[in-house]
């Protein structure tokens, strides 16, 4: 827009209440193992990322990076001051529009699913659901907040038809 001085800026705020539209995440899979231990691969992550979108309607996810211990490792270090890899990754949207960001470690996701006698894609299920419940501010720091999150975890992991990961915990 053009006044009599020059253009006029306008700056647009969305409502508060505005949700950017769902549209399936990026899935970058940069560790190649992903593949031999996880079939259908895309299919499921997009499945599992869905599900939990639909129970948790505010979350956007742009981006999932399946990748390995090492880069998972330095990514917890530069960010949280943490260095050793995890399991899951997860970080906020950079701003406006823009969707959260789910990172996976494949050595740490298959360790743990040996550990627990779970399958890959069920324990992957599993974190990228509790990855989109962080999107959506839930933590599991205090005892009281770790239970809600379990909770929250066991029904959308019920939709997915993965069996709840807390029931054999307990």
């Amino acid at each position: 827009m053009h006044g009599a001085t020059g253009p006029v800026r306008v700056k647009v705020e969305p409502p508060s209440s505005y949700k950017a539209p769902a549209a399936d995440p990026v899935i970058i899979v940069e560790d190649q193992g992903w593949r031999r231990f996880v079939p259908r691969l895309e299919e499921r992550v997009l499945r599992s990322i869905r599900v939990a979108q639909t129970t948790v309607p505010d979350v956007v996810v742009d981006t999932v990076v399946l990748t390995d211990d090492r880069t998972v490792r330095q990514l917890n270090a530069r960010h949280r001051g943490r260095n050793k890899p995890t399991n899951v990754l997860t970080f906020e949207p950079a701003g406006f529009g823009v969707g959260g960001e789910l990172v996976l470690a494949l050595g740490v996701v298959r360790r743990e699913a040996a550990a627990e006698r779970k399958t890959m894609a069920q324990h992957m299920a599993h974190l990228l659901v509790h990855g989109v419940l962080h999107l959506d501010g839930e933590d599991h720091h205090h005892p009281g907040d770790a239970r809600r999150m379990e909770m929250a975890e066991s029904r959308i992991l019920s939709q997915l038809r993965v069996p709840n990961p807390w029931r054999a915990a307990r």
